[in-house]
């Protein structure tokens, strides 16, 4: 997208400036266009791994669905993680569901706007969602607004809202329509503690309640990413909300760059992790594909990774001490959303330059299958770690470093 003159955000065509051919879903279609079937086959392979022996299944989605993705011109993909039968346990098979999406209007509208048009476009996606009879949802990161966090300009915050207003609001109708579990990830504004900002995801039952909420442990400050500006790390701990179709979690955005975040989802018994994101091509596309599906193998559950779309222009030039002159956008967000397994298997990513809405059905029981399998929880030395992270913390740390007693000697 590009602002003209008179401040209307525009689509423009793909772009090498935006790292549009060097995307990980770009490349896999480019190698698909271009090696023999075979060759193909074994490089998607390693590219997208193997769930039980075979390539992740398509899901066929009904025809309604479809036109829904044809007439809101919008990615619509669907694909299947299957676990072992086992003999004193039936599948647990859940229908996963991402949205991925680009604002609406332009940054110089009216904020009411901006607002009601994000909901009108997200409309005809959560019902195609909701159609197709997915059980838990997941938004992308702050998206009911701009990711204005760059500007560091206090307007934005006239975005916030409690974890009970608007958008949730909106979302409780679709959960109790569809009986689908619904992630929200909104920017809260804490009304009882002193109208305090945070960077949230809001839990919403299948009946339409409030479960919970969790609040961003991680804030970057990095490149445009300046967002403390706005609220700090989250006080919500690592909560795991227990639901109608099992045990999810919320890993916002920067949170996916520590291991022991992801770590401490799983200790809690997360089986599926959401990480709504806001992130664009030049900072950090080459990790996107790499985090997620490290953190489902490692943690042994699923992951689904969700990023915005598009190219979001401010009407006010910024600067992020980075060394680039002033400009008035962070750049491309590149989409890709995808889904990981524990078993290192992933979906094809979704459009980097589309709204788009990515199922997948998943069998619960992979996540056991594989504790079971590789034995990650039994052979961690978490009294190990625990020590070191312990002594870490104190002022007085020293770093165990047992140096070649020849390397300092003058010769």
């Amino acid at each position: 997208m590009e602002m003209t003159e008179n401040g209307k955000t525009e689509t423009t065509q793909e772009n090498p400036k935006d790292g549009s051919i060097c995307g990980f879903e770009s490349l896999h279609h480019l190698l698909q266009a271009s090696l023999p079937p075979q060759l193909f086959q074994e490089v998607s392979r390693i590219l997208l791994g193997l769930n039980r022996g075979k390539e992740v299944e398509p899901i066929a989605l009904t025809q309604p669905v479809k036109a829904l993705s044809s007439e809101h011109d919008f990615d619509l993909q669907a694909f299947s993680f299957s676990a072992d039968r086992e003999s004193l346990r039936g599948p647990r098979i859940v229908r996963v569901g991402l949205i991925q999406n680009s604002v609406d209007l332009p940054t110089t509208a009216p904020f009411l706007d901006q607002r009601k048009a994000i909901f009108q476009k997200l409309t005809p996606i959560i019902d195609a969602a909701g159609s197709s009879g997915v059980n838990v949802l997941c938004l992308q990161e702050a998206w009911t607004m701009p990711f204005a966090f760059c500007t560091r300009e206090k307007k934005w915050c006239e975005f916030a809202e409690p974890i009970d207003g608007e958008s949730t609001q909106f979302l409780q109708e679709f959960a109790q329509k569809y009986n689908m579990v619904i992630v929200s990830p909104i920017l809260e504004r804490d009304v009882n503690h002193g109208e305090t900002l945070w960077n949230t995801a809001v839990i919403i039952g299948n009946n339409g309640n409030i479960i919970g909420k969790h609040r961003k442990n991680h804030i970057p400050r990095v490149g445009d990413f300046n967002e403390s500006t706005y609220y700090m790390e989250g006080n919500t701990g690592h909560p795991v909300f227990e639901t109608a179709y099992g045990k999810i979690a919320v890993n916002i955005c920067y949170g996916r760059h520590h291991p022991l975040n992801w770590l401490a989802f799983g200790l809690n018994g997360a089986e599926i992790v959401f990480n709504p994101s806001a992130t664009v091509g030049d900072l950090s596309e080459p990790m996107w594909p790499i985090e997620a599906r490290n953190a489902a193998i490692a943690n042994s559950y699923f992951v689904g990774s969700i990023n915005r779309v598009g190219t979001e222009v401010f009407p006010n030039p910024f600067t992020s001490g980075d060394g680039k002159p002033q400009h008035a956008d962070f750049g491309h967000f590149y989409g890709s959303s995808h889904f990981s397994a524990p078993d290192a298997s992933c979906t094809p990513s979704l459009s980097r330059h589309k709204d788009g809405l990515l199922i997948s059905d998943m069998d619960l029981n992979l996540c056991r299958q594989l504790k079971d399998k590789w034995g990650f929880r039994m052979t961690a030395r978490y009294e190990v770690y625990a020590d070191l992270l312990a002594r870490y913390v104190k002022p007085d740390f020293e770093p165990q470093v047992i140096s070649d007693p020849l390397l300092h000697k003058s010769a």
